[in-house]
């Protein structure tokens, strides 16, 4: 089957599994979104979610978090992956923003600049907050890409323009999350019996299959 034929086909079901995913990250605001984005680096969305309540309730803004020293915030999010990184992160991106004019913008370049934020994070807050169509690549929608055959799994860089290719511009801010839900509820990183998968199990090739097969 040709790669994009493929795709069309796994856009097809995912459309009809998601119809309207939600960013599973619980924000009141786009700082809210950057910084629970920020927060999920090597953490899981449920443990973010469970953090972010204390967090915004004492710093629901850049101007609230800025004046927090940073071992207030680690206080906060101590539970989650590289937290003593993170908090320090999260104040110097706080007065950037605050520097800046006191908003997150809709910019590439802008929010690449800040503390902490890769373009991954970026490009969930551009297609979820300013709906420019972003794809954003993360370690779960990498390894799925590698297994459905729509990309060699060199890279991430090299995964987020295969999947550009092959998915319509307008489907890429909603087909990430679609992939992320799917990761979660069929296609897990381990004991995961490939032939029986509703998107592997055909898309998957023998060889993987076999692979995967002994993990």
């Amino acid at each position: 089957m040709r790669r994009q034929d493929k795709a069309d086909r796994i856009g097809r079901i995912l459309d009809e599994l998601y119809p309207d995913p939600p960013v599973p990250l619980d924000h009141a605001s786009p700082y809210q979104l950057l910084v629970a984005v920020a927060l999920s680096a090597q953490t899981t969305d449920k443990k973010v979610n469970e953090v972010t309540p204390a967090l915004f309730a004492v710093a629901p803004t850049p101007e609230k978090m800025a004046e927090l020293d940073p071992d207030e915030i680690l206080g906060h999010i101590r539970t989650v992956g590289l937290a003593p990184t993170k908090a320090k992160n999260l104040w110097t991106m706080a007065n950037q923003i605050v520097d800046a004019g006191g908003e997150v913008i809709g910019d590439w370049d802008f929010l690449e600049s800040l503390a902490g934020v890769g373009h991954k994070t970026a490009s969930v807050v551009m297609g979820g907050v300013f709906g420019v169509p972003a794809f954003a690549v993360d370690t779960h929608i990498h390894r799925l890409a590698a297994r459905w055959g729509l990309s060699d799994g060199s890279n991430v860089e090299r995964t987020e323009r295969d999947l550009k290719a092959v998915f319509p511009r307008s489907t890429w801010s909603d087909r990430h999350l679609q992939i992320i839900y799917f990761g979660r509820e069929h296609c897990p990183a381990k004991r995961h019996d490939l032939s029986t998968c509703p998107i592997c199990g055909w898309a998957a090739t023998k060889k993987r299959i076999a692979l995967e097969s002994g993990r």
